[in-house]
């Protein structure tokens, strides 16, 4: 039995914002883009991982939510206590710098870990972290 990664989902509040992002500073491409009882998700991913998409969506997709549990989550995403994602890359530094130039919110500039990364970390337009890591070099 195979089981594969297909889908993750990262919450956001402001999907023009978000796409600027994920598609123009992280070079991802669009897959989709669709609406549904005034709500929006977008799919972007890796061109080098055609099976990987990362969904874009509000921060509580149910429209059926209570606006009590509709503003608990804006809050949480305000705040950044959403989860993000890891993205792994072949160049830390030189993602770090193309996302910084582009005036991306950094929490840590590139440093080795102990567990045998080099990474570094964001904040998306919406508040989530976003990591970028290779493996160290031997």
């Amino acid at each position: 039995m195979e089981i594969n990664l297909s889908q993750c989902f990262i919450a956001v509040d402001d999907h023009d914002a978000a796409l600027a992002f994920y598609r123009d500073v992280l070079g991802l491409e669009v897959r989709n883009d669709v609406g549904f009882e005034g709500m929006r998700w977008v799919t972007v991913g890796s061109p080098a991982q055609p099976d990987v998409s990362i969904v874009l969506e509000p921060p509580l997709a149910n429209p059926n939510a209570s606006p009590a549990d509709q503003r608990a989550m804006a809050e949480l995403l305000a705040k950044g206590m959403l989860r993000g994602v890891i993205f792994s890359t072949d160049d830390v530094d030189a993602t770090f710098e193309r996302i910084r130039a582009a005036g991306g919110e950094v929490l840590q500039e590139p440093t080795d870990q102990p567990y045998g990364v080099r990474d570094c970390a964001f904040r998306d337009p919406a508040g989530n972290m976003l990591r970028f890591n290779q493996p160290r070099k031997q």
